[in-house]
Formats: C-alpha cells, structure tokens, sequence
C-alpha cells in the first residue's frame, strides 16, 4: 500500500470530518487498493458517499465499513455493461456545512491559517467581535494586494504623522452597490486641522481576481471540498470540457399546499422527461408552503404529505427518477430550528416520504456551493461542478438590502437594483451583509457565508424578478419566483449559459 493512498484517504475523510479508527482505516485501504490511476480516488469517493448513509456519528468502525464494502461490490457484480449513465450520477455526497473548515487571517505572518479544534454553535461574546474582525482582515488583506493602494515610493507629508498614504483609486468613483450596517467600505479624503475626516468619495474594496486569490491561499482549502493536485486539475479540466450535455434545472418557491404550482411543476417535468438527454440535476428551493411555518402553522402532518405526493410526481417520470439528481434547500420561512444563518435542512419528519420514491433526493441547508460526475460532491453549502465553484444562495435578499440601506444606490452606472446588490455581495466577499439585528448569523460560523475565493457562479432565489448579469466574469442569475411567476432557470455549467424560462 503506497504512502500517497493512504494520506489520500486520510486527507478526504478528514474533510468530511470523519474520526477514523485503526481497523476501519485498514478497512478503506483494503477495498480502495483494487483501483488503480484515476479509478483511485473515484473509489474512496464512493465508499465515504456511502458510509455516509450509514452513519449516525463522525467515529468510523471497522464494521460499518465492511457492511458498506460488502453492498458495493454485490451492486457492482449486478451493474451491468452499459450502465455508464447511472455511474455519473452515483457518487454524490453531502457534507455537513458545519464541517467547512475555517481559517482566520494571521497580520503578523500575513497568512491564513486553520482554526484548531471544533466550533460551538453557541459562541461566547468573543466570538461576535470575532465574526466582524474576520470580516475586515479578509478584505483588507485583498485590498492590500491592489495596485492602487500600494505604499507610495517616496515620502508624502502624510508621514510626518505616522500615517501610509494610499493612492486615490479612480475605479470608487460612481461604484454602486448597496451601503447598509456592517458592509465594509473604502473612503477617500481628507484629514482637516480639527481632526475630522471628510470624505470626498467612497465605495466598496475592489475586487481581486480569483486566480490571484487562489494562488495566495497557499493550498488552503476555503471551499470545504479538498485540494486538487496539478494532474488531478487538468483531468477535470477535460472532463470540464467534454460536458456539454450536463444541465441543471432550478427552481425557488414551490409551493406544495398550491395545486396550480404543482400542476405547473408537473407540467415542466414532463417537458424535460422527453427530451433527449435528461438534466443532471433538478434544484428545488423553498419556500415549501404559501404559509411561513412558524409557531402558528399546525399544518406539519399535511406538509408532510405534499411532499410525498412530490416524490410520486418525480418518480412517475421514470427517465429523471433513474438520471437526474434532485437537491432541496429550504427557504427562510420553511420548518426548522430558526432562521439563523447557516440553516439547517428540513426536518426528516417532512422529507421522509418522498425519499421513499426518490432516493436520488438530496436535502441540505439554505446556502450551496456544488462538485460533479465522478467528482460531484453536493457540499453542505457549496457546490463544485468540476473545476468550477457555484453558489446557491435562498434568501429575498434584494428587498431586505433596499430596506437596510443607508443611503440610496448611485445609479451613474445602473439603475438596475440586482446589479447592485450582485456588487455588493461579491465586492463584500459575503452572502449576507446585512446587519445581524435583521438577519441573525451563527458568529462562530459566518465564514460559511464566505464569497472568498470569488465563485464562478451565483445563483440567487430571490422573490424578485427574474434576471441574469455578468459581473467581473462571475455568472450572476436570479430564478425568481416559481409559484408567484411561473420562472424558473435551465444552466449549463459548462459553458456557464443561462436560460432564464417561464411557463
């Protein structure tokens, strides 16, 4: 057993937050040896997605991972020849967002580093001043890095105050975006004899290429779904590439307790039941209900229910139910815990009939960054489609930003509000900017919440109108509303093309 397999295995469960004992280890090794080359890590990939299913705590025996070997290799006798469609979508697992590793930023050594042992959902004091200083050091160490605000050459009269000039920076004039509490600003101007700073302009930190990010991250993972070597990258690249046919179909709002939506569900399923190659994944976003599921709702047995009566509605379209996945993410008046940020997926009580008529279904929290065929792994958060990392974010952001904001957006550029509210969340590095009085964030983990790295793709299900925008080469789209507008989108990954639809 070479010395690369094993540290291979160990870093993968170690970013699934999986505590491996002696014997299960071996266990891994074991069944992982009959692979070789690129067969290798598709394995290990396959045996955690399934472990997975088994486990009811982070510790892996050695008998759980014999039970999960023994029903893979009978699958694999069993599978036939030509089942090469069925292999593309098998190995998909969900990692809990709880488990994305944090990193702070180091002033000092001006470097990441990983935050040591676990995190409690229930910070102290400190851990609320933390999340607002881990905000501000990760965009001042991308800001440090622009162009425009390197240390001047020679002395300026600044310094006899003990003071580094930063350059003027001509890209802040008429920047637009959203200003409210907590978002992080640059401002330019000057400071008068009586100790006050005027400012003449301000704007958000510029943005910083992604490779330029990647490249200073030094290896750290930031995503959550492991680091890739140079000859693992260019697999996927080609891989990548050959993927034309790959499709995701998203949808915000369905609204279970609505039979017109269902009717309009049903009647996009069978469009794409009969088309030649079936999409890869379906995504369904709540909210679930018409009706926010607070204390006030008595309706969880009837919710229960309808969404049963989904899973049959899936599962009468025979090609989708054996070809595509199905992702659910709740909405922020769906059931659950609170409506704290990072969510939790819905209730096991609610899902539970329909997973008997779609295995295929995937329920996690509110905020997604996705990895695909063979290497697909629906993060608990985050999703990663080969080489590209894309954003699924559930929230009516548009509306809570315009109502906290604190001044009215410039509209030298755009007038157009979606726009503004893409800049601000990708110029923030941060989902959410809203102030914590409007949207509560667990404070030990809002880098969950983290736009760093900026992503490929974001995808938004706002309850506002459907829209599409490229910004800074980041692919930006609103589903808008399913059950109010009849909208939905159809992406492909691969070329990063968006098909804004209705009904």
């Amino acid at each position: 057993m070479n010395t690369s397999m094993k540290r291979k295995v160990q870093r993968k469960c170690k970013i699934r937050g999986y505590n491996l004992k002696v014997d299960a280890f071996d266990q891994i090794l074991s069944f992982v040896s009959r692979f070789e080359g690129p067969d290798e890590d598709e394995a290990i990939d396959l045996l955690l997605d399934e472990l997975e299913k088994s486990l009811n705590s982070t510790i892996i025996d050695k008998e759980t991972v014999q039970h999960v070997v023994s029903l893979l290799l009978e699958a694999d006798d069993a599978m036939p020849e030509s089942s090469d469609a069925a292999a593309t979508t098998s190995a998909i697992c969900v990692i809990d967002a709880f488990l994305i590793p944090k990193y702070k930023y180091d002033t000092i050594r001006k470097q990441f580093y990983e935050h040591p042992g676990s995190l409690p959902i229930h910070g102290d004091a400190s851990a609320k001043s933390a999340l607002y200083r881990d905000r501000f050091l990760l965009l001042v160490q991308r800001l440090s890095r622009d162009q425009h605000f390197s240390k001047p050459a020679f002395e300026s009269e600044f310094s006899h105050f003990g003071s580094c000039e930063i350059s003027p920076i001509q890209s802040l004039v008429g920047q637009t975006g959203l200003f409210s509490e907590n978002t992080i600003v640059v401002a330019e101007g000057e400071m008068l004899v009586e100790g006050i700073f005027q400012v003449l302009t301000c704007g958000f930190p510029p943005l910083e290429d992604r490779d330029k990010s990647v490249t200073q991250l030094a290896g750290h993972d930031f995503f959550g779904g492991g680091t890739f070597t140079k000859e693992e990258t260019i697999r996927l690249e080609d891989m990548e590439k050959r993927a034309v046919n790959d499709m995701f179909v998203i949808f915000s709002d369905i609204w279970l307790d609505n039979e017109e939506t269902l009717r309009k569900l049903e009647t996009v399923l069978d469009g794409f039941e009969s088309v030649e190659v079936v999409p890869s994944l379906f995504v369904f976003m709540g909210n679930f209900s018409s009706r926010p599921c607070n204390l006030s709702f008595h309706s969880y047995s009837s919710l229960r229910m309808q969404f049963g009566k989904l899973g049959e509605m899936i599962a009468a379209h025979t090609r989708l139910k054996e070809h595509s996945r199905f992702l659910f993410i709740p909405g922020p008046d769906d059931a659950g815990p609170s409506t704290v940020l990072p969510r939790c997926a819905l209730p096991k009580y609610l899902t539970e009939e329909l997973q008997k008529h779609i295995p295929n279904a995937i329920f996690s929290i509110a905020i997604w960054k996705l990895i695909a065929f063979y290497n697909m792994y629906l993060l608990g958060y985050r999703v990663k489609f080969y080489t590209q990392e894309i954003v699924f974010f559930r929230q009516d952001m548009l509306y809570r930003m315009r109502r906290s904001c604190l001044m009215p957006p410039s509209t030298e550029e755009t007038d157009d509000h979606f726009q503004h509210l893409v800049a601000t969340i990708t110029h923030q590095s941060h989902l959410c900017p809203l102030p914590l009085s409007v949207q509560p964030i667990i404070w030990n983990y809002d880098h969950c919440l983290y736009l760093y790295p900026t992503p490929h793709t974001i995808v938004l299900g706002d309850r506002s109108p459907q829209k599409a925008f490229k910004y800074t080469g980041i692919t930006c789209f609103n589903t808008g509303s399913f059950a109010i507008e009849s909208t939905f989108v159809a992406y492909r990954p691969c070329s990063q093309e968006v098909e804004l639809s209705a009904l």
